[in-house]
């Protein structure tokens, strides 16, 4: 029970980390002011010292430029309110890799084209399919000219589970948002920042702000989405509670075990003393006994939540609901190190426990042990 509550606990926690992570970045360079609409309206120079190798602040492994632009897909038949993500040929398409279901990842790192990257929420939503040509109108900037359109080529569908994003990011060169902003070359819509160590986002988000110019806002995406990991953080206490009751329930039912085979060789133990034992050696003849029962349950444990959990890794047996969990199965993360120090800590702190019951055979007196029946 603790290592599956483990396993499937931090998994879920990484697996939605990094799909929010792959979709805004973990830390968000943008201008400093007043818009929190997923439109990039006031664009930034991305001729900075920070760019494009990222060497302000340590922890810093990758940086890529974006720009967003609100549009409508317009079908024959229907139509769907959509964020276009521009980026450029630094984007990190491997945190895309495994979302892809069909179809390749668009390339533009070489003249400007019409490729895009759709989710198949979308796709199943307006009735697309791999290589149809959708059209999608944006809103002019002066309200008095009609909205601009532009052509794309569904070159891949991918399918993160995470429904907030699927149903609304399509990914394609941030040229067009440039050109349809009316922007230079070298103006974008924000910096995004990816780090080493998730857990030092908050330390390394500070310091990114205090290094980086006035006009410039720093965000982390736990702030972005501090409800998302605000009930993220919620896993850290149910596991935690159900690491503790079952290590209490082990210990009691240890402490029980020990005490019946106290009651058990009582007369064994009056013999020992009579022989002239001490205390100390007889009371390690019970716990050395106990210690076994101990690594037996722990191997059992070890071998059927192993097992439970690699049957999920690699079958999916257990499926999610995206709407609620944000993922469509029970992610699994499997590390030796959590296992071997979960086995450790569950094995001290029964034996620990152990030492109490223990105490009882220090109370019984040789002659009454050996009469005892």
């Amino acid at each position: 029970m603790m290592l599956v509550s483990i396993a499937t606990g931090v998994g879920l926690q990484k697996k939605i980390r990094e799909k929010v992570s792959a979709f805004n970045g973990d830390i968000v360079i943008t201008i400093f002011d007043t818009n929190f609409s997923n439109d990039s309206q006031i664009p930034i120079s991305k001729n900075q010292d920070f760019y494009p190798d990222f060497n302000l602040v340590e922890g810093v492994n990758h940086i890529q430029i974006t720009a967003l632009k609100g549009g409508v897909i317009r079908t024959a038949s229907d139509f769907e309110g959509v964020v276009v993500k521009g980026v450029s040929d630094d984007y990190k398409w491997q945190n895309f890799e495994e979302y892809l279901v069909d179809g390749r990842l668009p390339d533009f790192s070489e003249d400007l084209n019409s490729d895009v990257l759709i989710s198949q929420y979308l796709v199943n939503r307006l009735g697309l399919k791999l290589g149809d040509r959708i059209v999608t109108f944006f809103i002019n900037a002066d309200s008095s000219k009609p909205p601009r359109s532009r052509g794309f080529d569904i070159v891949g569908i991918y399918n993160s589970g995470f429904q907030q994003f699927d149903e609304q990011f399509l990914i394609a060169d941030i040229r067009h948002i440039q050109r349809l902003n009316k922007w230079d070359e070298d103006q974008i819509g924000a910096f995004e920042l990816f780090v080493d160590d998730f857990d030092e986002i908050e330390n390394i988000g500070r310091r990114v702000y205090q290094e980086t110019a006035s006009t410039l806002d720093t965000q982390t995406i736990r702030q972005k989405y501090g409800s998302i990991f605000e009930w993220l953080d919620l896993f850290d206490f149910n596991i935690a509670l159900i690491i503790g009751i079952m290590i209490l329930v082990a210990g009691i039912n240890m402490i029980t075990a020990l005490l019946v085979l106290i009651l058990e060789r009582t007369q064994m133990i009056g013999i020992l003393k009579a022989l002239g034992s001490d205390d100390w050696s007889v009371r390690k003849v019970f716990i050395y006994n106990a210690m076994y029962l101990i690594c037996v349950g722990l191997l059992f444990g070890n071998v059927i939540g192993i097992g439970l959990l690699l049957i999920q890794k690699y079958f999916k047996v257990f499926p999610l609901n995206p709407d609620t969990y944000y993922v469509t199965e029970a992610p699994v993360y499997l590390d030796i190190g959590y296992i071997l120090l979960l086995n450790a800590g569950t094995f001290l702190l029964c034996l620990l426990m152990l030492l109490i019951p223990s105490w009882i055979i220090t109370r019984i007196s040789p002659v009454r042990a050996i009469r005892f029946e």
